[in-house]
């Protein structure tokens, strides 16, 4: 059953600058904090007039309590905007939006493969957060966390404070195996693939990491959500132009996602 989605003004208790054009902030909004699950999303209202006119979807990256925490990067107009509001001031918040992971009971079972690239990290700190809860504590959660280079490298802390085994990929190599972080999962995990236990890979990321996350999955026969990144208006299913092509027929970005199947997907 989804979620109820709440509109509502959110204090701003936290802007700060994580890294070069990173911020992360926290905002207190106890009705989509209590009912938030990791692989949604929000829609904030940047500025308090006109411009720009859409409201910017953003991952939630974790739960405090009755607050909720976002990291993002300051790319365009309306995140520039962000950056610069104030703790104190009042941001307009919808949400929680969107299907995030499923964690059914039998995800006790699976051995969880987390995969971001770039700023896929947000939404799957809080992914691993709710898996450390409902597993076993010493279990295993792996990270593989990709960028373009190691300033684009985010959260590695905040996954070893969960317990998680990171391991990272630069394109450059100024950081950790160097190549795509889809070819250091393949490294690292397929080549074994009939000699571990069941799997399940979470991703967000790019459109082509993802791509080829659903490739070696299908490949592979190992289970796959991927969190798609679509640029979105309405953040609630009603403008139509996140739309993707599924198996079943074109699906909404931000109602029947952002997390699907990889099965499901057609590139």
């Amino acid at each position: 059953m989804a979620n109820r989605i709440v509109q509502t003004k959110a204090k701003l208790l936290k802007n700060i600058e994580v890294a070069n054009n990173y911020y992360k902030i926290l905002v207190s909004c106890p009705q989509v904090a209590k009912a938030a699950e990791p692989g949604q999303f929000v829609n904030i209202k940047v500025s308090e007039g006109l411009q720009p006119l859409l409201r910017r979807p953003l991952g939630i990256h974790g739960v405090r309590g009755q607050t909720i925490e976002i990291l993002y990067e300051s790319v365009g107009k309306g995140t520039e905007l962000l950056s610069k509001r104030r703790p104190g001031e009042y941001l307009d918040v919808v949400g929680p939006l969107g299907n995030g992971f499923g964690l059914s009971l039998t995800t006790r079972q699976l051995w969880p493969i987390l995969v971001a690239g770039g700023m896929g990290v947000a939404p799957l700190t809080f992914l691993a957060e709710k898996l450390r809860e409902i597993r076993n504590p010493k279990s295993e959660i792996r990270i593989l966390i990709g960028a373009k280079t190691k300033s684009q490298i985010l959260c590695v802390e905040e996954f070893r404070k969960l317990g998680c085994e990171v391991k990272i990929a630069t394109d450059d190599g100024s950081k950790g195996y160097k190549g795509k972080v889809t070819d250091l999962l393949k490294n690292l995990f397929f080549p074994a693939a009939g000699d571990r236990r069941p799997a399940t890979i979470y991703a967000c990321g790019p459109r082509l990491m993802l791509k080829e996350i659903s490739r070696l999955s299908l490949q592979y026969k190992i289970a796959a959500q991927i969190s798609l990144e679509e640029h979105m208006a309405c953040g609630i299913g009603a403008c139509l132009g996140c739309a993707v092509n599924t198996k079943d027929g074109y699906k909404r970005v931000c109602k029947e996602g952002p997390v699907f199947e990889a099965k499901e997907i057609i590139w």
